[in-house]
């Protein structure tokens, strides 16, 4: 059986998801250079344990913590016998000196980013990050937009592969969007008392953009609700609701299960991530395997590679609260039945089974 080495920070829940289905074909270890008890970003719940499909390692003898960790324990684990290595991300202290060393050694290896967006184009962090960027022998990612990340900061668009991103499996999507009735039922049984709901779900962290859309709420109808779920609204945001005396109208519902997202989704009739920057968004997917229309931000590469507006949604300026409500109630008023479909059929392709399918791509390309 065929060799995977991985390197990444933490074992997020979609990766552990990728993994245990990458391990049915091939041997993956993963090795995680930081601990969870060091997030203090992330709720414990949040992580999953996967089902002993890939072996994984906390790499020994940490250096600081969160982003910042560098573990020298890594090198031992840099060998040729492994038909591919995948280093996630370039930045991280320990992604880069396991890069430095491998190509110190020769040893050929792979980056994989999740997206991208471009923020330089010249000066001393355009040449740092195109001197990163430029080490590897080969490129993943996750469709037009980070590649075009990449290849502006020195990859050859010749060794760069292209996966669709996902945190589901193919049985996770939705054979068909919700009847409006189930919805009202749905609804009903969350406690959930307006005809009409937009879905938010995410950190109440700055970058998200969730005091937009509060902004944004203004403008929207009366019998519209919007669930911001996901984490704990600080002191900041509930007093700009108390502020916009949107008690009533924005709720802010904390952390939820996987199960209970689920019934979130098929409950809602819109979703909505206002982010400033999230260089993928994997709640795109996932509110889009659920046969939801998405408003989103021209910052936010899922909905650049996954929202066609009018068709499924539309995208939208950051920071920009009128633009929101604008679009928000564009889709509101259109056929959102029709949207939620062409959502799904969008979706199909981006499946935990896929992304196994083509890192299986890499060891096959060796033989």
């Amino acid at each position: 059986m065929k060799r995977i080495l991985f390197l990444t920070n933490y074992a997020s829940p979609y990766r552990v998801r990728f993994f245990d289905e990458l391990g049915k074909s091939a041997q993956v270890t993963v090795l995680y250079s930081d601990r969870r008890g060091t997030l203090s970003h992330r709720d414990e719940k949040w992580f999953e344990e996967g089902r002993g499909g890939f072996q994984g390692i906390q790499l020994s003898g940490a250096i600081g913590k969160g982003r910042r960790t560098l573990c020298f324990s890594v090198l031992r684990w840099l060998k040729r016998d492994y038909d591919a290595i995948i280093v996630a991300g370039y930045s991280s202290p320990t992604a880069i000196l396991a890069m430095l060393w491998m190509r110190l050694l020769g040893i050929p290896f792979y980056m994989e980013i999740d997206g991208g967006l471009i923020r330089e184009s010249r000066g001393l962090r355009y040449q740092i990050k195109r001197f990163l960027v430029r080490l590897p022998s080969g490129w993943l990612t996750t469709g037009q937009y980070p590649t075009h990340f990449l290849t502006h900061y020195g990859a050859d668009p010749k060794r760069v592969v292209e996966y669709p991103f996902s945190s589901f499996f193919e049985r996770d999507i939705l054979p068909d969007i919700p009847t409006s009735e189930e919805k009202k039922n749905l609804r009903k049984d969350l406690g959930i008392p307006e005809d009409r709901m937009i879905l938010a779900v995410g950190q109440f962290i700055y970058r998200k953009g969730f005091d937009v859309l509060l902004r944004a709420a203004k403008k929207l109808p009366s019998d519209v609700g919007i669930y911001i779920v996901g984490g704990e609204a600080d002191e900041r945001y509930t007093k700009l609701r108390q502020e916009l005396e949107l008690e009533k109208k924005v709720h802010f519902w904390g952390f939820r299960t996987r199960e209970q997202l689920a019934q979130l989704y098929q409950a809602a009739d819109v979703f909505c991530l206002p982010t400033r920057e999230d260089i993928w968004g994997l709640v795109v997917n996932e509110a889009m395997a659920f046969g939801l229309p998405v408003v989103t931000t021209d910052q936010c590469v899922a909905g650049m590679e996954l929202v066609e507006e009018g068709v499924n949604g539309c995208l939208v300026p950051i920071e920009d609260a009128d633009a929101l409500s604008d679009g928000l109630n564009r889709v509101l008023s259109s056929d959102m039945e029709a949207m939620g479909r062409a959502s799904l059929r969008k979706i199909q392709g981006y499946t935990i089974e896929k992304m196994a399918e083509v890192h299986l791509t890499l060891v096959q390309e060796k033989e």
